[in-house]
């Protein structure tokens, strides 16, 4: 009889060190935001120069004819700040799902794995 362990390489034992030491701090709301404000903010000033540029000849015949500009201005800024804020949170949390899931495939991986020696026949 043969039996051949599947051992966990290098890279994820490494990576379930990693993943232990960081899981807890990397869920937390400040830090999700702090590490994916970068993506979220290149996203909103893709939006603002496809606003500001003036290729759509609708946006600025509206904001010709729009009595409260100063208000529209406001508006999109909140709303390009809560679009800063669901794209910075979003990613980081897929991110960390698909870590997490990682994490808990090699863990459950390691734990089947038979604790005999490596190959032995009879």
């Amino acid at each position: 009889m043969i039996v051949i362990l599947l051992m966990l390489s290098k890279e994820e034992q490494d990576f379930i060190k990693y993943w232990e030491r960081n899981r807890g701090k990397q869920k937390l709301f400040l830090k999700q935001l702090a590490i994916g404000l970068p993506f979220g903010v290149l996203f909103a000033v893709a939006m603002f120069l496809n606003f500001s540029t003036g290729w759509d000849k609708r946006v600025a015949d509206i904001t010709k004819t729009y009595p409260a500009f100063k208000s529209l201005i406001l508006v999109l800024l909140i709303a390009l700040l809560g679009i800063v804020v669901f794209v910075s949170v979003f990613s980081v949390r897929v991110k960390w799902e698909k870590y997490e899931q990682r994490y808990k495939e090699l863990i459950s991986r390691s734990a089947s794995e038979p604790q005999s020696e490596p190959l032995s026949q009879p």
